[in-house]
């Protein structure tokens, strides 16, 4: 411990210049304490009686010293050493330091203030120290930031503000950085407040300097002859010299603040030649390229580039330094340089990609075309390099077949077709032509190449649908045919169920050929949906409500194996479909999903709106724009392989083994969709899955012309084959014209409705038909005619009729749609309509509705 006392009062400045603080001894120590060892050693030697007055006098004396150390240190007369702050150098690094120190109270009085900061504050000695605010009080250019400066004082906070001071007359000013923080971390330090003053007015006038320095070299950039301009990897231009923006009409504020790309001033595929340099990392390399580039209003100007770019350790490049010469000039005054402009041009802009490229295929030179082309098959930059690796590994050796046969000189190489390499389906026409033979050692052929991928896949839809027409014509036609015999059996067979009963021996084997017959009809009736020329009865429909109902069937159907998911969309459009023909899709899917899931899977019915703007995004080919419900219908099972996708639409093609499927499941799906006026794909995955997407389109009823026909005019309640009700009265009276061009089924249906009691005048064709009811002077109460015969069919024979009665009665029956023919006839013709194959009940039923309809 050492004693010594404060030559200042505690409200007084300390000078940094003071001499720092003696320390203790510990040597002082040692001999007070061997001092009092030896006369506490001397007391005991002189007997306790003779000892006692001097133990109690040594006592006295050593309570008084400690008393008066103990006011002492209350009065602040002496006090404890604090070595921290009494060493030297830290006390000299404070008193010495070149800013200006000061520490001040939470009164704001000055307790310790160094050197440098007397000298920047104009104190003589310590006493005229002042603290910062006195310094500059009414200052107005320091105020303010003398203000913040306390404010953060008293707040505890830091602060830094950098002020000017203005000089005196003829004198220049000074800049001073001030700072003030807290003196440390607990509370009571806290309080305190070190502030420091540094003079940077030599580094602000530096600062100007360069400053000054880089405008004179800015100003000199934008106002050189010659455009500049720098774009980033992103392709966003960062700055523009003032020449290029005038060249350009853009406006050089705007520039650099966003917005303004490298495709906005290079015009055509330009763009694609500057970002389709490949080089080394860590390399530099400048690039001369002659393009184009964009005016705001849309105009073009020729320009020389030289572009330089560095590319970083990873590769990556980093922003382009680029020089812009205008050659606009060149083509009034120097006709070869006009000449050389117009072919760069020609040569950029064409639309076809055009390199070349030496022997072993590597690019020498190309175009902007043949750039944008590279970036978009490789976008490492690997396809600039090398032109095979454009191509295909499939078809990469057609294209180097021809170029060795343009290096070795030989001429009229045939183009080659190939696909593209990348990620999906692309196809290119190659032409290779071979160069002058001096320039073989650095150029062996000139490649031209045009993208065809749209263009075929243009042919292959029109293929796939000439096929799909030509398949429809051709099952149509089948189907026709075949509805005319299945009905003379079917009339056959009933003729032999009215002349048998149950008991009899051969009633069974009767039975089994109307089964068979029946489902004969069934196949029939599928080729008719491929071929869209069944018959449909459309009405509105929920589907929502369809999909709900077929819930259970379906879960029979796919069995216990496969989890079934109806996900219903909200608020679903109207569609007006044939409920029974949109069953049948949604079953041939499903069967087809559980025949694919064989372990098992998941089948999911998903139902959405389409919105006009939504299918215009999906951009699915051959379907335009429009309100649309879909319906997805997806499973987890093989997938489809892409050879055969586009196969599975067609009639009597199958995958499944023989006799498990007649193939024409998925044919049936696509003539019902397309007869009802919607479209459908197939999204398939090998392995993964497959996906139908069914669009059909929105039923808008404040559309609708008219309100739908009487059951008379062509448009039945209910389909012909329905049963009838128990045991009805078929049984007529009248004559009826029935015109059939087939001879047996005509006799059989003659037979059935005379079994009726009608009176029946048969034709084979539209002539006889005629004829016979001229020769009864038209008095025909009813005429049964089919659509499709020979010289005259029945659209135009329900003309030449009703020219001579209009009133007169009429039933078509065909095994074509209704709506095949309905077209051909003029505008609410009235007649009934009966499709092929029908039963002998069926037609004595819609002969006797017709009749007796008013």
């Amino acid at each position: 411990m050492t004693a010594e006392t404060d030559s200042h009062s505690s409200s007084e400045p300390i000078a940094g210049h003071e001499p720092a603080r003696r320390g203790g001894s510990i040597v002082l120590v040692l001999l007070v304490a061997a001092g009092i060892v030896a006369v506490a050693v001397a007391l005991t030697t002189i007997g306790r009686a003779q000892a006692q007055p001097y133990i109690l006098g040594v006592l006295a004396l050593l309570a008084m010293v400690g008393l008066f150390n103990l006011f002492a240190f209350a009065a602040g007369i002496i006090r404890f050493a604090d070595r921290t702050a009494d060493d030297p150098v830290r006390g000299r690094l404070a008193d010495h330091a070149p800013d200006g120190l000061a520490v001040t109270d939470p009164k704001g009085h000055v307790v310790y203030a160094n050197a440098a900061y007397l000298a920047l504050t104009g104190a003589a000695t310590a006493q005229d120290v002042r603290p910062v605010e006195r310094v500059f009080i009414g200052n107005p250019d320091v105020s303010e930031a003398v203000f913040r400066l306390l404010k953060a004082a008293r707040e505890g906070k830091r602060q830094q503000e950098e002020v000017r001071i203005a000089g005196g007359e003829g004198a220049h000013g000074r800049w001073l950085r001030m700072r003030v923080r807290p003196l440390g971390q607990d509370r009571r330090e806290a309080k305190y407040a070190v502030w420091s003053i540094a003079d940077i007015t030599r580094d602000r006038e530096r600062q100007e300097d360069v400053f000054k320095e880089l405008q004179h070299a800015i100003e000199y950039l934008d106002h050189a002859p010659c455009g500049f301009f720098s774009v980033d990897p992103a392709g966003d231009v960062v700055y523009v010299n003032a020449t290029l923006a005038n060249w350009l009409d853009h406006d050089l504020a705007e520039i650099g603040s966003g917005g303004l790309r490298l495709t906005d001033v290079v015009s055509g595929d330009g763009a694609s030649l500057l970002t389709s340099i490949v080089a080394a990392p860590g390399e530099v390399k400048t690039e001369v390229f002659d393009i184009d580039l964009r005016m705001r209003g849309g105009k073009t100007m020729p320009v020389r580039l030289y572009h330089k770019l560095a590319f970083g350790a990873d590769g990556a490049p980093g922003s382009s330094r680029t020089l812009v010469i205008s050659r606009a000039r060149d083509e009034h005054s120097d006709p070869e340089r006009a000449a050389e402009v117009r072919f760069m041009r020609f040569f950029d802009h064409t639309p076809m990609a055009i390199a070349t490229v030496d022997r072993a295929g590597a690019v020498v030179r190309a175009n902007a075309r043949f750039a944008k082309l590279a970036q978009g098959l490789a976008p490492d930059g690997a396809a600039n390099k090398s032109i095979f690796r454009t191509v295909n590994p499939r078809d990469r050796g057609l294209l180097i077949a021809a170029i060795n046969q343009a290096a070795e000189g030989q001429g009229d190489i045939a183009p080659v077709e190939a696909m593209l390499d990348g990620a999906r389906e692309r196809w290119g026409q190659f032409f290779v032509t071979p160069v002058e033979e001096d320039e073989r050692d650095t150029e062996a052929a000139v490649v031209y190449m045009l993208e065809t991928t749209e263009r075929r896949t243009l042919e292959n839809q029109i293929n796939q649908s000439q096929k799909m027409d030509m398949v429809g014509q051709l099952a149509g036609g089948i189907a026709h045919d075949f509805n005319n015999v299945l009905s003379a059996i079917m009339m056959a067979n009933d003729f032999l169920l009215n002349a048998h009963k149950p008991t009899d021996p051969s009633f069974q084997d009767i039975m089994q050929i109307k089964q068979n017959a029946t489902r004969a009809a069934t196949l029939v009736r599928q080729l008719l949906a491929f071929s869209r020329r069944q018959t449909l009865r459309p009405q509105v429909l929920d589907l929502g409500d369809a999909l709900s109902d077929l819930t259970m069937l379906l879960r029979r159907l796919i069995g216990e194996k496969v989890r079934l998911d109806l996900v219903h969309g909200r608020d679903l459009w109207p569609v007006k479909v044939d409920v029974s023909q949109f069953e049948q899709v949604i079953v041939n899917l499903a069967v087809n999903a559980r025949d694919a899931m064989a372990d098992g899977g998941k089948l999911t019915v998903k139902t959405a709106n389409v919105t006009a703007d939504e299918a215009a995004q999906l951009s699915y080919k051959g379907m335009p724009a429009a309100d649309y419900v879909r319906i997805d219908v997806s499973d987890t099972g093989t997938g489809i392989p892409p050879d055969i996708v586009d196969k599975i639409f067609e009639p009597f093609f199958s995958t499944k083994e023989v006799g498990k499927g007649t193939g024409l499941g998925l044919s049936t799906v696509y003539g019902i969709v397309k007869q009802t006026g919607g479209f459908v794909y197939v999204d398939s995955t090998p392995g993964q899955g497959t996906s139908f997407r069914i669009f059909l389109p929105r039923h808008r009823p404040e559309l609708e012309a008219q309100p739908e026909a009487p059951a008379a005019s062509g448009t039945a309640k209910r389909p012909a084959a329905e049963a009838p009700k128990p045991r009805p009265d078929l049984t007529g009276q009248g004559t009826i014209l029935l015109v059939e061009d087939e001879d047996g089924l005509r006799s059989l249906n003659a037979r059935g409705l005379r079994s009726r009691g009608y009176s029946v005048i048969e034709a084979a064709n539209g002539v006889e038909a005629m004829e016979a009811l001229d020769e009864k002077d038209g008095a025909v109460d009813l005429v049964v005619s089919d659509v499709v015969m020979p010289e005259m069919d029945g659209p135009t024979l329900l003309r030449e009729m009703r020219k001579r009665n209009p009133n007169l009665k009429i039933i078509f029956v065909s095994g074509y749609a209704e709506e095949a023919f309905d077209k051909s006839l003029p505008e609410n013709e009235q007649f009934a309509f009966l499709p092929k194959p029908f039963a002998l009940s069926a037609l004595v039923e819609k002969v006797k509705e017709t009749m007796t309809a008013p």
